[in-house]
Parts: structure tokens; C-alpha cells; sequence
């Protein structure tokens, strides 16, 4: 297990002491106003505004002994100008950027005493610091390639100790392509769909269901929890790849958009009730600590 990942260990288990139990997101929105799609390249850094998320400062004498939230840059799928979703074969790697990262980060320091850097980072699976960040979020894998160098950094990564959120794509076609590409990375193990009796389920929050969030536009238009993206869009999963100590690598987070839960809490106090306070947060929250401690 890599030194910095053992160093964060001990603090999210301090941090667990501080957790609000419950719905702990009882207030409003703190205001910030619809983001929509924003024109800055994620490459150029998060935005001298921080999009509205109040900064925070960290102890400078343990400032890098706190939870980093990693968004991967994967090598296929990029273009900024596209936003072209759902029939096109899915979105990019930066989809809901920097809204949804910083959002996260935020409330994650807010509601619990783990020490959170306010900065989200951009990582590619073979950058040389990958293994400083135990935790890594993927999203809209629903027209991903690996290339063979990221195949191969992701694997040694996960059975280092890393973790693995993938979130927000639809639809069995687009499952099917994130399928074929994970089994590049791990040939001998198979996905397998998580009872709500599993501890990501339940390490913090006790969840009762496993949560269901739709695009804030989905739900507006036509008042569903769930996105059209063709057949088998309906229904909920969250499947896992553990490795042979049955620690969870991967969290597969399929017919489900938390980010959305993440990156849209301030543009709608209903839809930041019902998705962001009860679903988003919680689950995340859930699988950060579980990432964290086991």
C-alpha cells in the first residue's frame, strides 16, 4: 500500500469520529447559481471563482495528508465543445466539471472532520503521482477505450490499494462498452451487483435503498429518476470488482447519476432535497469512507 494512501487512512478514521449521522444536509442551498456548461478546458485549472463553492483553508503543516478528489482524464472520448450525450454513446471525462468536484469536496469537509482539500485534480491513469490519490472518480464511460498503457496502470493501481468510483452512464449499450473495457483490466474477475447490506451501503449512512438520481433536466422535463439512453435504462445497479481480500477496487454506479446530485445542488431547492441531501451526498460520503478505511 503506497505511503500516502496509509497516511490518509489514519486520518479518515479520525475523521469517522466527527460524522453527522442522518440526513445531516438540512439547510437550503447555499446559493450558488446554475453553472450550465462552462467553456473553460478542465486542463487550464479550476476557475479563479471556484464556480461559487466556498474555499477553506488546510493546515499547511498536513497539507498533503488530505482527501484529494481525482477526476480521471481517460485518453478516449475527449473534445471540449461536444456535449453530445445519451445516443451519441455518452459524455467525456469532464462532464459536470468543476461544479460537481468542488461541490463534493466541500460538503464532504462540511458534514464530516476528514481533512479535504478544497482543490479537485485532473488525473490520467499513468501519470507518475496517480498512487498520491487513493480514490479516483470516472465518469460517462459509455464510449471509453482504454489504451493499453491505461489498462495496465489501472490494474497495478487497484491492486496497490486504489479505488475506483465509476458514475453516470445509461443504458445497456453503454454499459456493455464500460464492461468490455474493465475486462480488459481484470480478465479473471467479473462485476457483480452489491446488496444493500454491503458496507458502501451502509458505513455511514444507512441507506435504504440503493439511490437512484436523474440529470436535474431529466427530472425537470418529465419528473423521472431515471434517463432514456435506449434499453435497460430503468433500472438501478451498483456492481463491484474486489480484489482476493475481498476489499472493493471497483464501485460501478450504473442507471445513476451522483455527480449530477453533486454539480446541480444549488440551481433547484427541490431537486436539492429530494436528490443531492437524501442520494448524492450520502452515497458518496458512504463510498469515500469505505474507500478510505478498507
Amino acid at each position: 500500500m503506497p505511503r500516502s494512501r496509509r497516511k490518509l487512512l489514519a486520518v479518515a478514521a479520525l475523521g469517522l469520529i466527527g460524522v453527522v449521522g442522518g440526513m445531516a444536509i438540512a439547510q437550503p442551498p447555499w446559493g450558488r447559481g446554475p453553472g450550465g456548461w462552462r467553456r473553460q478546458n478542465p486542463l487550464d485549472g479550476i476557475p479563479d471563482d471556484r464556480a461559487g463553492v466556498p474555499d477553506w483553508k488546510v493546515d499547511e503543516r498536513f497539507k498533503k495528508d488530505v482527501f484529494t478528489f481525482a477526476r480521471v482524464q481517460y485518453s478516449s472520448g475527449y473534445g471540449m465543445g461536444r456535449r453530445g450525450r445519451g445516443g451519441w454513446g455518452g459524455g467525456t471525462w469532464d462532464t459536470d466539471w468543476p461544479d460537481s468536484d468542488l461541490n463534493f469536496s466541500y460538503r464532504l469537509q462540511q458534514l464530516t472532520s476528514l481533512k479535504v482539500n478544497p482543490k479537485s485534480v485532473i488525473v490520467r491513469l499513468t501519470d507518475e503521482d496517480l498512487f498520491d490519490y487513493p480514490f479516483l472518480y470516472m465518469i460517462e464511460p459509455g464510449r471509453l477505450v482504454f489504451s493499453e498503457e491505461e489498462v495496465v496502470a489501472l490494474r497495478r493501481y487497484l491492486l496497490n490499494g486504489g479505488f475506483l468510483m465509476v458514475d453516470d452512464f445509461w443504458g445497456e449499450a453503454q454499459y456493455q462498452n464500460f464492461y468490455r473495457e474493465i475486462k480488459r483490466v481484470f480478465p479473471d474477475r467479473e462485476p457483480a451487483e452489491l446488496d444493500l447490506s454491503h458496507p458502501v451501503f451502509q458505513c455511514v449512512y444507512r441507506l435504504k435503498e440503493r439511490p437512484q438520481v436523474p440529470s436535474i433536466h431529466t427530472w425537470a422535463y418529465s419528473g423521472e429518476t431515471w434517463e432514456d439512453h435506449g434499453p435497460g435504462s430503468r433500472e438501478v445497479h451498483y456492481r463491484g470488482i474486489s480484489d482476493d481480500k475481498d476489499r472493493l477496487m471497483v464501485l460501478i454506479c450504473h442507471n445513476t447519476d451522483l455527480g449530477d446530485g453533486w454539480e446541480r445542488e444549488g440551481e433547484n431547492a427541490e431537486y436539492f432535497h429530494e436528490f443531492s441531501e437524501k442520494k448524492s451526498y450520502p452515497m458518496g460520503i458512504n463510498i469515500v469512507t469505505y474507500a478510505m478505511t478498507h
